[in-house]
């Protein structure tokens, strides 16, 4: 999953920069008569598809190194950190790293195609095109910055989803939801103390975080000790990723259970709800922007999770939900029988999920 996630990373960084690169050209290769001076008569002549190749290629470096700094930060270093530090430290890397890349790139660039460039001992000190491509690229930098966090921030797909406008107007999808809850958590809370517990619920969605990728599932909220997670229909069913992060996320737990014990003398457990249907997604918001979804799949999500403790279940499904996916294949689904939920007219008919294979 680190692998597939670092290639992710490596693969998102060298499509930027390559595109930073083919702009910087473009913006520089038209406005070279301005800089005649700092190019000699060789540079002038060189066709632009050169350039190009160039850019290309140093492009793809310089976004390699950022994606193995992004990863390396994302995996180890970015928990440690406030995000002011984490920004100003990565901006001081990314300088030094393009400052000598660009360095030894015109070294490069002189024997290949056999031109001149001004490298004697302190030239960039007076020299405007050293300063504008550092400023040009240290601007770039922080751009790339800014849209990791925002994709950190609204969830991998949604920033750019609302940078294109799709949910400006409401809009109707099918969605399988997810409320998933901790277990006994006013007792949890009540002896941990609310700092101690504000971090072990911190340390919960983290190990939750970390399986959620591998199946395709959106954050749509956290509210206090609980999340809130989405698929569309066609992630969700794929491969039961909807039921088996479930399970993954238990099995993580379990196997950081020691490490849970010997911080807060708690092992944690969660139980949850899947339901699937029709809902409105709109973005709301002036002063904070969000994705908000409308509809009664939610309340009946929500209602199906508050059903676990009566229950004594770890994992409750919707007919309308099993009725869809293939989970029957891989695990174990009893009926509980058609439940009246808290302020719903109807009954419905709910089942338990757990790990083994049939229906019963």
């Amino acid at each position: 999953m680190r692998v597939k996630k670092f290639l992710i990373s490596v693969f998102q960084s060298v499509v930027f920069w390559i595109l930073a690169f083919f702009i910087f050209i473009f913006i520089k290769y038209n406005g070279i008569e301005a800089e005649l001076e700092i190019y000699t008569d060789d540079v002038l002549n060189l066709p632009i598809p050169e350039f190009y190749q160039f850019g290309l290629l140093l492009g793809a470096i310089i976004g390699i190194f950022y994606g193995i700094i992004e990863f390396l930060f994302d995996e180890y270093l970015s928990k440690k950190m406030i995000l002011g530090i984490n920004i100003m430290v990565k901006s001081i890397i990314y300088f030094i790293l393009i400052v000598v890349l660009l360095s030894i790139f015109s070294l490069f660039i002189e024997e290949q195609i056999d031109i001149d460039l001004p490298n004697e001992r302190g030239w960039w000190h007076d020299d405007p095109f050293f300063w504008t491509t550092i400023l040009y690229f240290s601007i770039t930098s922080i751009i790339f910055s800014l849209l990791k966090i925002a994709n950190d921030k609204f969830g991998p797909g949604v920033f750019l989803n609302m940078l294109l406008g799709k949910y400006r107007r409401p809009r109707e999808e099918e969605r399988v939801l997810m409320f998933i809850d901790l277990k006994d958590s006013t007792k949890i809370a009540e002896k941990l103390g609310h700092e101690t517990y504000s971090r072990f619920i911190q340390d919960c969605f983290s190990d939750l975080n970390s399986v959620l990728r591998k199946h395709e599932a959106d954050v749509y909220q956290y509210v206090g000790d609980e999340a809130v997670l989405s698929w569309t229909t066609k992630k969700g069913f794929r491969k039961n990723n909807c039921v088996n992060l479930f399970f993954a996320f238990q099995e993580k737990l379990n196997k950081s259970s020691q490490r849970y014990l010997q911080t807060y003398s708690v092992s944690p457990q969660f139980k949850a709800g899947l339901h699937c249907g029709k809902l409105m997604i709109a973005e709301v918001g002036t002063i904070k922007k969000e994705l908000a979804f409308h509809g009664d799949v939610i309340n009946t999500a929500s209602r199906i999770q508050g059903l676990c403790n009566q229950f004594n279940a770890e994992l409750l499904v919707s007919k309308s939900f099993l009725d869809r996916s293939l989970i029957t294949l891989k695990y174990e689904v009893n009926l509980l029988g058609d439940i009246e939920l808290r302020g719903k007219k109807d009954k419905l008919e709910v089942y338990e999920v757990l790990q083994g294979k049939g229906i019963n």
